[in-house]
């Protein structure tokens, strides 16, 4: 299999998608050059203006648009160029797409991704730095999925386009260019819903999405060393939840720790400990913890307020070790 970048996979996927589909077309900002992330790069030289478009400096005009186009048979994937810019668009969002199934009785669907690039890369500060995924996790009708490795960002894109209700796609900026890994050349999707076991451990349980399961991931090797095994589960997508396997982690070790960039209160970490404590209290060895971004508007620009906001490896690791040692 063929090694790439998460951002190489996110721009495959919108490729094969387009080739399979001649409904499948993409909108956005300078789509056409490829836009800010180069997500898109290309493709308009392939599939032409009128399947790559560019659109003006409107956030609810890419969604209402793209929106109108679904509910007539058309398969688009709207870009924001940044995941903060979407606040103009969540009315068109939670109020239209979310809704249409339900309020028509199933006459009409959505099938309309919507990519946000999310999370803290380095010096974005406030408008270019933000995780909004909370905004949209509680409202019925939409899916939202938030991959964390190219072979997700590639199946769960496939799968997203497929859908016949609206899906959320989180891509995680810092993941682009510093993720790679093996990626099958042949179609596959990765299923909505479904979480994934991303390392077998049995003295403690990380559940985290996104750029904080590579963290996790690498907190688990350096502790391994110290005699401490870690379970981590990567959620891959946050609505629905996988109750079922959040279920089977938790119980497996008994110790959880739960993980986001996003804000602690109200973040999707909230749900998953609600739903631990609902179903296995009696079964936990220690309080469920959650090591989340601090409740601050978001990243600041100096370097010494963006490292206390954001998590890492060895931040994680201090975590998994209180958690170990109660």
């Amino acid at each position: 299999m063929a090694v790439i970048t998460y951002l190489e996979a996110i721009r495959t996927a919108m490729k094969e998608e387009m080739e399979r589909d001649e409904s499948v077309f993409v909108l956005g900002e300078d789509v056409g050059k490829g836009g800010v992330m180069n997500a898109t790069k290309g493709l308009r030289d392939q599939f032409g203006e009128e399947r790559v478009m560019d659109t003006p400096l409107a956030e609810s005009a890419i969604a209402g648009v793209a929106i109108g186009a679904a509910m007539y048979g058309m398969k688009p994937i709207a870009e924001m160029q940044y995941a903060d810019f979407i606040f103009p668009a969540t009315n068109q969002i939670i109020s239209e797409a979310a809704l249409i199934r339900y309020r028509s009785n199933n006459d009409w669907n959505c099938p309309v991704v919507v990519r946000a690039p999310y999370g803290a890369t380095g010096g974005g500060a406030l408008y270019h730095s933000q995780c909004p995924e909370s905004v949209f996790f509680g409202i019925p009708g939409l899916k939202i999925v938030a991959p964390s490795n190219p072979y997700d960002a590639k199946g769960l894109l496939k799968a997203a386009v497929r859908d016949a209700d609206p899906v959320l796609y989180f891509e995680h900026k810092k993941c682009y260019l510093g993720i790679t890994g093996e990626v099958p050349e042949e179609d596959y999707i990765v299923p909505i819903g479904k979480a994934d076991v991303k390392r077998e451990g049995t003295d403690i349980t990380v559940i985290s999405y996104g750029i904080t399961v590579q963290y996790a991931l690498r907190a688990a090797e350096e502790l391994a060393a110290e005699g401490i095994s870690a379970h981590v589960l990567d959620l891959r997508t946050l609505q629905p939840l996988d109750k079922e396997a959040i279920l089977a982690a938790a119980s497996k070790t008994g110790k959880v720790l739960i993980v986001h960039e996003d804000n602690k209160t109200g973040g999707v970490g909230a749900e998953v400990s609600a739903l631990i404590a609902e179903e296995l209290l009696f079964e936990l060895d220690a309080p469920i913890m959650r090591l989340c971004g601090p409740d601050v508007p978001a990243v600041g620009m100096n370097p010494p307020m963006e490292k206390f906001f954001l998590l890492s490896t060895d931040k994680i690791m201090e975590a998994m070790r209180k958690l170990a040692l109660f």
